[in-house]
């Protein structure tokens, strides 16, 4: 299946955000315990474990990779159901990520977004993203799963120019 990268670059004071987008026929409500509630989130990226809350930290398994590796996310922010800030540092680096909801007519988008310290292994993180998020909406409307390999090293190109343009 032919997938297309959706993702866009903003540079910031800070470095930069990724930012990708994903539009669902579901009120907020809903789409927030797709992305909170760990028998959801374990259809689409993997379960979690632990007492959530802000300044917390709880475990999460990505139940799609290789040897499904768990690893520790600390809840930055959570604005039920509306803002989910998290943040982890694993051997790849360090990801800090927000997660904002809004809805308009029983439409809800979700805006997801990386924030870089710098742009390098964009090309792979991109179409990761792209895949997870692709696995959300396929976990929510029953459709297949996509195959990662529609991903990368398909998409890397585009990522990687997001990087070597002016955003």
């Amino acid at each position: 299946m032919n997938r297309f990268p959706t993702g866009r670059l903003f540079r910031t004071e800070a470095g930069s955000d990724l930012v990708l987008t994903r539009t669902f026929r579901a009120p907020a409500e809903d789409v927030w315990a797709s992305l909170t509630e760990p028998e959801r989130t374990a259809r689409w990226f993997g379960p979690w474990e632990g007492q959530a809350g802000p300044g917390r930290t709880i475990k999460v398994q990505q139940a799609y990779e290789e040897q499904q590796p768990w690893f520790e996310m600390r809840i930055e922010a959570c604005e039920p159901p509306r803002r989910l800030e998290v943040s982890a540092v694993d051997e790849a680096g360090s990801w800090h990520l927000e997660l904002l909801l809004s809805e308009r007519d029983g439409t809800t988008e979700l805006r997801f977004v990386q924030r870089l310290a710098d742009e390098e292994g964009i090309g792979e993180i991109g179409p990761g993203w792209e895949y997870y998020l692709d696995m959300l909406v396929a976990s929510r409307d029953g459709s297949a799963q996509p195959d990662f390999d529609d991903y990368y090293p398909s998409m890397k190109p585009y990522f990687e120019q997001l990087r070597d343009t002016d955003a």
